[in-house]
């Protein structure tokens, strides 16, 4: 999903927030009552995120360097209703998958995956340090912060199967306002779990890995909307912002080749889901 096609989503939810926002400053709404201790909910949507440049190191039998400060931007599948709504196409894009647990009517537990994706711009000049050595080739190559163009011969790097951060959370929810058996609710939080990319590299003519591996864990905080209807089915967007740190990255089908990267990371989501 493109940066246009989520801003068309979300506007008119947006204006919905602004016109009850008014209604409630004029006592017309009610702030409801009912009690979700016990209940737990399930939630599918999607995202688009955007990533902190990267200093990353990468290392093998007669390679060992780092790029520093790289960028890279997430790949949302172009929308077609067959992809995005079709069951055996929905982990293709860009998703996010959840199930939560009330704990207490304020306190929710939950466990889920952010699929996100991550792809190293190609074309772009970055500074590099270390030895390179290509395929074949007898030549080594030294360098010492010196600047390089990152080439599809060079170098191919993108999590894009994906940049599957799965973790658990604790969110503190609170009811907003309602009107009648329409109700919007906020959620704050934060969580912590494990990556598990299936990471595509071809670096100096390797062949990629082409696995799941667990690399590394990340933190994040968020804030969400929910507008909720009857109580049972809701609407949800969220902010998510943290860190992701991965010391351990399978990157070619040799074994012993490693990359490891950190960055900050922010998403914004749209979701559906049911409560029950």
């Amino acid at each position: 999903m493109t940066i246009s096609q989520i801003r068309i989503i979300f506007t008119p939810f947006l204006l919905l927030i602004t016109s009850l926002s008014l209604l409630y400053s004029q006592e017309i709404i009610k702030i409801p009552k009912k009690g979700s201790k016990g209940d737990f909910y399930i939630y599918y949507g999607w995202n688009t995120s955007i990533y902190g440049n990267s200093d990353i190191s990468f290392s093998g039998e007669d390679y060992d360097f780092t790029l520093y400060d790289v960028v890279a931007k997430d790949r949302p599948s172009k929308y077609r209703a067959n992809l995005y709504f079709n069951p055996k196409t929905f982990s293709v894009p860009q998703y996010n998958f959840r199930i939560g647990y009330f704990v207490t009517d304020r306190i929710i537990i939950s466990f889920g995956v952010d699929h996100m994706k991550y792809v190293v711009t190609n074309g772009q000049y970055v500074n590099i340090t270390g030895t390179t050595k290509n395929l074949n080739s007898i030549e080594t190559f030294t360098f010492s912060n010196e600047p390089i163009i990152i080439t599809e011969d060079f170098l191919q790097y993108e999590h894009t199967d994906g940049l599957n951060y799965i973790h658990s959370d604790a969110r503190l929810s609170h009811d907003l306002f309602a009107i009648g058996h329409l109700s919007f609710v906020s959620d704050i939080g934060g969580g912590i779990g494990f990556l598990l990319p299936k990471t595509n590299a071809q670096i100096l003519g390797r062949a990629r890995h082409d696995d799941f591996n667990i690399a590394g864990i990340g933190l994040n905080a968020l804030v969400a909307i929910d507008i909720k209807f009857f109580d049972l089915i809701f609407l949800k967007t969220e902010v998510k912002g943290g860190h992701i740190n991965m010391p351990n990255i399978r990157t070619t089908a040799e074994s012993i080749d490693k990359a490891s990267q950190s960055f900050w990371f922010s998403e914004l989501t749209f979701v559906f889901g049911a409560k029950f």
